[in-house]
């Protein structure tokens, strides 16, 4: 602790100097109790924080940014459902008579039958004991010439016993779809199944139908490349005790994965526009339009009203609700908003941001650091970015084909984060890279109304022969 120093003892300018001290110190503990007490008001509807970090005490949901129609929630008049259904040809019929007459006693069977009611049930039958299939590559000798001439084994039978082609569809689809680990997939295999397949057998099943598609996989990202508008994100992962990176570049009908070791390395080759998050290094991508996300500028500006109380927030946020549901009103009508309203809508985003830019130049500075940049308050930022990147922030308003958020990225990099709960991180980087390589191809047949199982079975080939582009 600081001996306490004896005022008594002080000249004037001894005394205003330690005033001034104190001053300081006091104001940069301010600002530091400020920004504590910022990160202690978040949660997962005002930041990038995941809702598992809420806890127990769950956070009020965010805005809608949908427009409300007054419609209660639910199966709405005139939808078709979806339950189950009789069929007309069952594969068995189990038939019940009444063993005898209720009048009389009389013994009656199917022949005395007059009419009856039906019930199915649906179920899956017994798995069976495993098929074995002998291939036998015969030598024939010629009765002419006598010549000896062996038969050649089809290509896909390389080793003298080997698991089917429907055995290694279901390990990768259990593997990499459904997110099981090796070693409970084991167990699965020869519970249900009867198939007993060690863990070293699951990972080479897995490798080799990734390295069978890595053509494919890259047909796929050249595609979304290409794609008039494209949704990137990205998320970290761990090889050990390496941090590494999966980036995503996704559309509606197609979906690229990539697994890498930095962050900052951009999909090369891309054109068109580009909808991501504000990371600084997608602007380093040239010959490309930038369209930002809103969903997390929701989230900022949320951020700042909860802890801060900033009007000016306040307003963005109202603003930008009340222009995503004009968007969507206007792609339901497929028409373009008047230009009189863009032009009102326009003002109106600049009047909120001069009024956030001028709120933050009257408080007074942050205290400056040692060495960079004069630092600046998390809304002084926000209120900047939104004011350079206007035309990148609205260009849902002019342009149908771009969204209001980036959600479709997000979605589709989730399900990393879900394989990290349940597995931990990789093991190797070729892991890594052929879980990356089979998502993209089962992430896009599940985008294209494929079924999983199937293209499993299919050759690349065909599948690019079948592929959607958006």
């Amino acid at each position: 602790m600081e001996k306490r120093p004896d005022l008594s003892k002080l000249t004037h300018e001894e005394k205003d100097t330690l005033i001034y001290a104190l001053l300081d110190r006091l104001e940069r503990a301010e600002e530091r109790i400020k920004e504590l007490e910022r990160r202690l008001g978040l949660d997962s509807s005002n930041s990038s924080k995941p809702p598992s970090s809420d806890g127990y005490k769950k956070p009020l949901k965010s805005p809608n940014l949908r427009e409300k129609t007054g419609k209660k929630s639910g199966g709405q008049e005139g939808h078709k459902g979806s339950n189950l259904r009789q069929v007309e040809k069952p594969d068995h019929i189990v038939d019940h008579c009444p063993e005898i007459c209720a009048g009389c006693g009389e013994v009656l069977g199917l022949e005395q039958s007059t009419g009856h009611q039906k019930r199915q049930v649906f179920d899956i039958p017994k798995p069976q004991p495993i098929e074995v299939t002998e291939h036998r590559a015969h030598r024939c000798q010629c009765p002419k010439c006598g010549e000896n001439t062996s038969a050649l084994f089809p290509e896909n039978v390389s080793a003298a016993a080997q698991y089917g082609g429907t055995i290694a569809a279901l390990v990768v689809y259990f593997l990499h779809w459904q997110l099981i680990p090796e070693d409970r997939l084991a167990e699965l295999m020869r519970d249900v199944f009867g198939v007993e397949l060690s863990t070293a057998t699951i990972a080479a099943m897995a490798q080799r139908k990734a390295a069978e598609w890595q053509g494919l996989a890259h047909h796929i990202g050249e595609e979304v490349k290409k794609a008039a508008v494209k949704h990137l994100d990205e998320t970290g992962y761990r090889i050990a005790k390496t941090l590494q990176w999966l980036h995503v570049a996704s559309t509606v009908l197609l979906t690229f994965y990539r697994a890498i070791p930095t962050r900052g390395a951009m999909l090369e080759g891309v054109t068109g526009i580009i909808v991501h998050d504000f990371w600084k290094s997608y602007f380093t991508m040239q010959g490309v339009i930038h369209a930002l996300c809103n969903a997390h500028h929701m989230r900022e500006l949320k951020a700042l009203i909860d802890n801060g109380n900033e009007r000016w927030a306040w307003a963005m946020s109202r603003f930008l609700r009340h222009a995503c549901h004009a968007a969507n009103l206007a792609r339901q009508r497929k028409k373009p908003l008047d230009a009189a309203f863009l032009e009102w809508l326009s003002a109106r985003y600049d009047r909120i941001i001069a009024e956030g830019v001028a709120y933050h130049e009257a408080l007074i500075p942050l205290g400056r650091k040692r060495r960079g940049k004069q630092p600046r308050r998390k809304g002084h930022n926000l209120v900047t970015r939104l004011r350079d990147h206007k035309a990148a922030a609205l260009l849902f308003l002019t342009n149908p084909d771009v969204p209001f958020t980036n959600n479709q990225a997000e979605r589709d990099i989730r399900m990393m984060k879900l394989r990290l709960k349940i597995s931990g991180c990789f093991r190797s980087a070729a892991g890594a890279e052929a879980f990356a390589t089979t998502r993209t191809i089962l992430s896009t047949a599940r985008k294209q109304g494929w079924n999983i199982l199937q293209t499993l079975s299919q050759s690349p080939e065909i599948l690019i022969e079948n592929l959607k582009t958006a």
